[in-house]
């Protein structure tokens, strides 16, 4: 079922209930998201060499929460992140903000997810660091996710960090022995800590029902391909698949989702308009990037990478870049080449 439809559906209802307090960047997705694969999305003129068939292709709208594109994009990163990937253990960690503080978050994206990235990122490096814990500098790769299963806004940063660091002065690897990277409990403690002196020091009010206890899991990731594939899922696709959209029907939009504790499958059923409201609040900020590499997986670490990989015996590939998918001739199957380019719809965010 196409979210673009259900879009159009309920365009109207939403602007009535929600327009007063959607955010810019929810109605330039909704417009994106409905224009893709339409002319309002602009056209190329393409033809085909071996009959001369012409015909103009929509393209796609680009934006990264439509569901119908970005596909290529999301592939990329795969690619970029697999060739970073050591021989070695990796971990999984999980940093979650407080139900108390998801109404400030809401209503402060900028700011707060980017306290958020900081205070996690600077409490794994200085655990990292600790010589009693590992004494070395690592590499994590974050993707910020704000969404729970069932979709309800749920601001978490997922972490896959490698079993290990380096110790530049001695250029020697060392490697994370035990059963976790470093304890969920210790990091939970430090991780509250610096992030509410964050708040404090930005001037944000601070619920006064903030709970003393967060809440941090780490788990093991195996090579670390398979949490790299599942981060991927959501970064340029919005927060949910159009397979699981089951049915639109009098008004009532359904989708299914798998409860994390049990496994078993679930569904929620919710007026079109409000389902048009529960994806939309997770647009983030224009131009905010919602993964980020830290320590020597960052872009600005080559160097230290490429010491990495030689200490480790990594037999280093050259990443051949994927080529987009070409136009293929409906008449003879042939490719096709772009002749020109037509644009008539507004630019979308």
């Amino acid at each position: 079922m196409k979210i673009a439809s259900i879009l159009n559906q309920y365009h109207d209802k939403f602007i009535t209930k929600y327009g007063d307090t959607a955010l810019p960047g929810h109605l330039k997705a909704i417009n994106a998201i409905c224009n893709c694969h339409t002319p309002a999305s602009g056209e190329l003129y393409v033809g085909c060499s071996n009959c001369s068939h012409t015909e103009w292709k929509p393209l796609s709208c680009g934006h990264r929460s439509c569901p119908q594109c970005q596909n290529h994009e999301a592939s990329r990163w795969i690619d970029r992140q697999q060739g970073k990937l050591l021989p070695v253990p990796y971990f999984l960690i999980t940093f979650t903000l407080p139900y108390e503080l998801r109404s400030l978050a809401y209503h402060n994206q900028r700011l707060m997810f980017s306290l958020f990235f900081f205070c996690v990122a600077s409490t794994l490096k200085d655990f990292g660091l600790n010589p009693k814990k590992l004494g070395a500098e690592i590499g994590m790769t974050m993707v910020l996710h704000t969404h729970s299963r069932k979709l309800d806004f749920h601001p978490h940063i997922h972490v896959v960090v490698p079993g290990g660091g380096i110790d530049k002065r001695r250029r020697q690897w060392k490697k994370k022995k035990g059963k976790y990277l470093f304890h969920y409990k210790a990091l939970a403690i430090v991780f509250r800590a610096r992030f509410l002196a964050a708040l404090n020091e930005s001037k944000l009010f601070i619920p006064k029902q903030v709970p003393k206890k967060w809440v941090v899991d780490c788990s093991h990731a195996g090579k670390g391909i398979t949490a790299i594939k599942y981060l991927s899922r959501y970064l340029y696709r919005g927060v949910i698949s159009e397979k699981n959209i089951v049915s639109n029907h009098n008004g009532m939009v359904t989708f299914k989702y798998t409860e994390s504790k049990t496994g078993e499958t679930r569904f929620r059923t919710l007026k079109g308009e409000n389902f048009l409201k529960l994806l939309m609040q997770h647009v983030l900020p224009k131009g905010f990037r919602r993964v980020r590499d830290y320590g020597f997986l960052h872009s600005n670490a080559k160097k230290i990478l490429f010491l990495i990989q030689l200490i480790l015996y990594v037999k280093i590939k050259e990443i051949e870049q994927r080529t987009r998918p070409i136009f293929k001739c409906p008449c003879c199957k042939s490719p096709m080449v772009v002749i020109g380019f037509r644009y008539t719809g507004e630019k979308s965010g």
